[in-house]
């Protein structure tokens, strides 16, 4: 029963009643029945209980015999395990649904969730890379997840060991989305169990399997495609040539998701993909501000009804001596000052002048600059870019 139809731009009418989700439930859950199967009977039948009944002769026109729809006990008993793990069902076409998921072929008419449902309509980037991957690497991804988080993001990435779990403890308190391969509550691998237990804190973990539905690796490749589908962007950190990750970068292209890579030495066969990636127009990234210097910047906060007298206090209290910047406006003021700077040494205040910008944001620039290296005080107020710095 294979039908080549997905929904519109215009999701269907999401069930409103508990037994109207059942209805959804056990249709998605049929034998046989997958997301373009299910859209199209529903559409076809004007709702799941009307395609419920037709579907032991829509099966019988396929070549299928003695065919059975997924019975209302099956469906009762998913639920019940859902609420012993405390998940929520949530629905395609309702305000909790992922918006970023409906620009797939196959949104997934239900989607599971342990956890803080309002993260999943957050700004999301993911990480994904090798299970094995090497120390570098790891810490690449601990860094990369805890920047982009303190930055405003949401890190979403798949629970395996590796990349994925650094990327996972490292924005775990900010808030972070783990897509599952079996169920929401089926934790694989065991070693990240501990991981898992703090992620719904603030964040959430996602599947659209069955409650308590073990992870195969057929199910992985389908996984993947909701890790880049909920993200506006994918990080690859450390891939072999043939992996899952490489999975994730083509579905995340095929979902036109923007795809940056770490680049790794060539001799290192997990840098391999991420190499391939970059050849092949990936964008190459080192940092957490490279990744948000690529990115168009994230829309303003709206302030929540009742805040704007707080706002209106702000604008007349006295400016904080050195207000916390993004990384972004970092990464910006940097690029500036670099972009102006040469071996050749200029004075403080002619690069003040060209860079546009208040002295002493300048001053505190130059000096971040300094400590990492790729900018040199000279006497006389004279400043120089340090040769084979980028």
């Amino acid at each position: 029963m294979v039908v080549d139809i997905h929904p519109s731009t215009h999701p269907p009418l999401p069930p409103t009643t508990e037994d109207e989700r059942l209805s959804w439930l056990r249709l998605l859950r049929s034998r046989r029945v997958g997301i373009a199967t299910f859209y199209r009977l529903l559409s076809e039948h004007g709702s799941a209980d009307a395609a419920l009944a037709a579907l032991p002769a829509v099966a019988a026109e396929a070549g299928l015999t003695d065919y059975h729809v997924a019975t209302e006990a099956m469906a009762v008993s998913e639920m019940k395990a859902a609420r012993k793990a405390r998940a929520r069902l949530i629905c395609i076409g309702t305000s909790e649904y992922p918006a970023q998921l409906l620009d797939l072929s196959d949104p997934p008419p239900l989607l599971w969730v342990i956890g803080q449902a309002p993260a999943l309509t957050k700004p999301m980037i993911a990480l994904a890379g090798a299970r094995n991957a090497s120390s570098l690497g790891l810490r690449m991804a601990r860094q990369m997840a805890a920047e982009l988080s303190e930055a405003g993001y949401i890190v979403v990435s798949g629970l395996a060991r590796g990349i994925d779990a650094a990327a996972h403890e490292a924005s775990v308190d900010r808030g972070t989305v783990a897509v599952m391969a079996g169920g929401a509550d089926s934790i694989y691998p065991a070693e990240n169990a501990a991981l898992a237990q703090r992620i719904p804190e603030t964040g959430a973990r996602i599947s659209e399997m069955a409650m308590g539905h073990q992870p195969q690796a057929r199910h992985f490749p389908r996984r993947n495609r909701l890790i880049s589908g909920l993200a506006q962007a994918l990080i690859v950190v450390e891939a072999a040539a043939k992996s899952g990750s490489l999975i994730t970068a083509r579905a995340a292209l095929d979902q036109g998701r923007d795809v940056l890579a770490v680049p790794g030495h060539p001799f290192d066969s997990r840098a391999a993909g991420g190499n391939m990636l970059i050849r092949d127009g990936a964008t190459l990234v080192r940092s957490a501000a490279d990744v948000l210097e690529a990115l168009p910047p994230l829309p303003a906060p709206v302030p929540a009804q009742g805040e704007f007298h707080l706002a209106e206090a702000a604008a007349s209290a006295p400016v904080a001596p050195r207000a916390r910047r993004s990384l972004r406006e970092v990464a910006a003021l940097h690029r500036d000052i670099l972009d102006r700077l040469s071996p050749s040494p200029v004075a403080e205040d002619q690069l003040i002048r060209d860079v546009h910008r208040a002295a002493p944001l300048v001053s505190e620039g130059v000096t971040q600059l300094e400590l990492l290296g790729r900018v040199r005080r000279q006497a006389g107020g004279l400043l120089a870019r340090i040769s084979g710095s980028d």
